[in-house]
């Protein structure tokens, strides 16, 4: 029996903008004979230019259900707007087909419950796409705290400065929303593009369930005239874990790498995690660094089915997440900030808000949100108390 014969086929429902990535990761698994591009769901066929070399020329339909009846696919990759995530997703799962799911999994805590129990009830294995965590990084880090490297963890912080152009909006008719077409939509700094911050500092305090989170408090605010937040704080309160404040922006000064930090009553522990890098400071140390590598979620997808591994990221992991994306969800609308509280780089083509790297990098050293730290635009916190 050849690599070839063992290969996992996929479909990839999917496959423009970040699709491409996926495309990428697909075309390096399939090098190692590790799966294979069975079909390609996309409302307009991908051209043979599109498709990477090493791929072949997959079948190609605008119909999933049709596509995986006719290729056969063990696994479907869905890399589509996110209100279509639970839809495509228990479609796969009614063919017996395992999915790996973007992140956010869901617009809505309701839609997330709804995937999380039809993929359960289907018996087919889901993963969620928070590379982040599957850093090696993430149990090393656990690993610290459990051993008191840095002593009774008092908090967690997050902190992503990011910067967008006024196109990025325009790249897709869900971008930017908070609903389409009477559904759900969610795409804010926090739910989306800096998800990974929230998510994994969720994971890194030990609450990554629903029913860890007690309370969600939101500050949402936007720059850009779009439906959403672009720049915003978020605190969540755990019934048995530190609280967790993340800010985040996507209209940065000065854009740099967003992090997740532990603080303890003896030092603190940063992670880098888009560089899978750890920096730990504690009394009577000095400054230790380390890298670490990570394992791709489809290959480890692939593993699970072949080999038995542990899923990374099962739905249940992401459940905290999904709360906060409901109060984020169930928040009034963000607030737009006075025109002198932002200016236009019209070079760059993007907004920025002045001052917000300093709040962004403040929130996740003091747990303090925006409005706690003098920002002037800063509405006070909504607070969403979380039933469990």
């Amino acid at each position: 029996m050849t690599a070839n014969d063992t290969a996992v086929d996929i479909v990839l429902v999917g496959a423009r903008g970040h699709g491409r990535h996926h495309l990428a990761t697909i075309r390096d698994l399939a090098g190692r004979g590790l799966v294979r591009l069975a079909g390609i769901c996309e409302l307009t066929p991908l051209t043979d230019e599109e498709i990477p070399d090493g791929l072949g020329r997959p079948r190609q339909s605008a119909d999933l259900g049709a596509l995986l009846d006719a290729t056969g696919a063990r696994i479907a990759v869905i890399c589509t707007p996110i209100p279509t995530h639970t839809d495509l997703a228990l479609t796969a799962a009614a063919r017996g087909v395992h999915v790996l799911v973007e992140k956010p999994p869901a617009p809505s805590y309701a839609e997330f419950r709804r995937l999380a129990d039809g993929v359960a009830a289907a018996g087919v294995a889901c993963q969620i796409g928070f590379q982040s965590l599957a850093s090696r990084a993430v149990p090393a880090i656990r690993a610290l705290i459990a051993e008191g490297a840095v002593g009774r963890v008092t908090g967690i912080g997050g902190a992503g400065a990011w910067a967008r152009p006024e196109t990025y909006y325009r790249r897709a008719p869900w971008a930017g929303r908070r609903t389409l077409h009477g559904a759900d939509v969610v795409d804010g700094v926090l739910t989306n593009p800096l998800a990974h911050a929230v998510a994994t500092a969720l994971a890194l305090a030990g609450t990554p369930h629903a029913e860890d989170v007690t309370a969600v408090e939101t500050e949402l605010l936007r720059a850009n005239d779009i439906e959403s937040d672009d720049t915003s704080c978020v605190r969540v309160t755990t019934a048995l874990g530190p609280r967790i404040v993340v800010g985040a922006t996507l209209c940065a000064e000065r854009p740099d790498e967003p992090y997740v930090v532990v603080h303890g009553e003896h030092g603190r522990i940063t992670f880098w995690y888009k560089q899978d890098r750890v920096l730990l400071q504690r009394a009577g140390h000095g400054p230790e660094e380390t890298r670490y590598g990570r394992t791709d979620l489809l290959e480890n997808l692939v593993q699970h089915l072949t080999e038995g591994a542990a899923l990374l990221v099962p739905p249940e992991e992401t459940g905290a997440f999904m709360k906060v994306v409901e109060a984020i969800r169930r928040a009034p609308d963000p607030a737009p900030l006075p025109p002198g509280a932002w200016r236009l780089l019209p070079d760059e083509g993007r907004r920025v808000v002045p001052g917000i790297d300093a709040l962004v990098t403040a929130a996740a050293d003091t747990l303090a949100l925006y409005s706690e730290l003098g920002a002037p635009w800063a509405p006070a916190a909504r607070t969403k108390e979380v039933s469990r």
